[in-house]
């Protein structure tokens, strides 16, 4: 199967890969990601009929318009992946932009999906509570299972948040938290690693100052082997976040061996039933709960429970998997093969 990824030339970059083709941006706003040059070449692509199924992946900008649109007129099977943007939290606490682009611009873009795309099973019921009745396949997204490396067994033990600095990930709940529980485990440290990109950092840091908080350290983001060497370093993970669709996060620390605390703001059931962490209600007494708890853990149980996590994405969430199981959810789409196992069709 021949892939071409259509995306925009949004700014410096990386050499792009032999598959991808980018496009020039067009008039502003630019949040709209406006570009009629690949709209030309989309259409040009359909209308010759060198395009036999189109992918599309999250919501909310112009290019995600455009394939709903050449799908309808032109006949052509059409996937969607929203990637977290149908959910509850996301959806109501974007611009208000969102209010009317949604129903007049990108929600009839999609009244042609043949399947969505999910990445877990509550990013499948958002996509029912929009009122959408397509199938779904649910498949989660593929975790690259960097090598394994020892953890440190001197100095002082690590707390890590690492991704997004933005308010649905919870963080000012992990603030509050750790001001109850820092002063009882003082051979423990808070990292929040990730980029400030909405100005979201200050605000953290003066809910730290107002907490008095004393062993917190704010982290720039972190790229390749320096992010890998970050999530293997700490002892514990933590995610607690107001909404995710999969949180790949999670799934990179348990690839490092480290175990994780995760909220059920995001789809992370199986850390309980694996024993690779803690699945916890979102808030932060149900934080504060689970930090006395998992604090408490001996540096060789977190350990046992990071292996865990580790074989557990070996196991199920492989790239041969994941990519076997879209492979045979697109012959499926184009009438090649029976419908899959994990496409939902109700």
């Amino acid at each position: 199967m021949k892939v071409t990824l259509a995306c925009l030339d949004w700014g410096p970059t990386k050499q792009l890969p032999t598959f991808a083709r980018s496009f020039a941006m067009g008039v502003y706003p630019q949040r709209l990601g406006r570009s009629s040059e690949m709209w030309r070449w989309m259409k040009k692509q359909a209308r010759n009929r060198t395009i036999e199924i189109i992918h599309n992946h999250s919501l909310w900008m112009m290019p995600n318009v455009y394939p709903g649109r050449i799908a309808n007129h032109f006949g052509i099977p059409y996937v969607v992946s929203p990637r977290g943007t149908l959910g509850d939290w996301p959806f109501h606490h974007g611009s208000r932009v969102k209010r009317l682009f949604w129903p007049l611009v990108q929600k009839p873009s999609l009244k042609g999906v043949t399947c969505w795309h999910a990445t877990s099973h509550s990013e499948y019921e958002d996509i029912r509570r929009m009122g959408f009745r397509q199938p779904v396949a649910v498949i989660p997204n593929g975790i690259d299972i960097p090598p394994a490396m020892a953890k440190r067994s001197d100095g002082p033990r690590t707390l890590m948040y690492l991704g997004r600095l933005h308010p649905k990930k919870g963080l000012d709940w992990l603030l509050r938290a750790w001001s109850v529980t820092e002063n009882k485990f003082p051979e423990w440290r808070l990292h929040i690693v990730g980029a400030d990109k909405q100005g979201y950092l200050a605000e953290l840091r003066n809910l730290a100052q107002s907490l008095a908080l004393k062993r917190v350290q704010f982290n720039d983001a972190l790229y390749g082997e320096q992010k890998w060497k970050a999530y293997s370093e700490a002892d514990l993970f933590v995610l607690p976040t107001r909404n995710e669709n999969f949180g790949m996060v999670v799934a990179e620390a348990l690839a490092s061996g480290t175990p994780a605390i995760v909220s059920k703001g995001a789809p992370w059931s199986g850390l309980g039933t694996r024993q690779a962490g803690w699945w916890i209600d979102t808030g932060v007494d149900p934080l504060i709960s689970c930090l006395e708890k998992a604090l408490s853990s001996t540096p060789e149980d977190l350990a046992a429970m990071g292996q865990r996590g580790r074989a557990w994405m070996e196991r199920e969430f492989s790239w041969d998997l994941v990519g076997e199981r879209m492979v045979k959810s697109y012959n499926w789409v184009l009438g090649h093969e029976p419908l899959p196992d994990w496409v939902i069709s109700d």
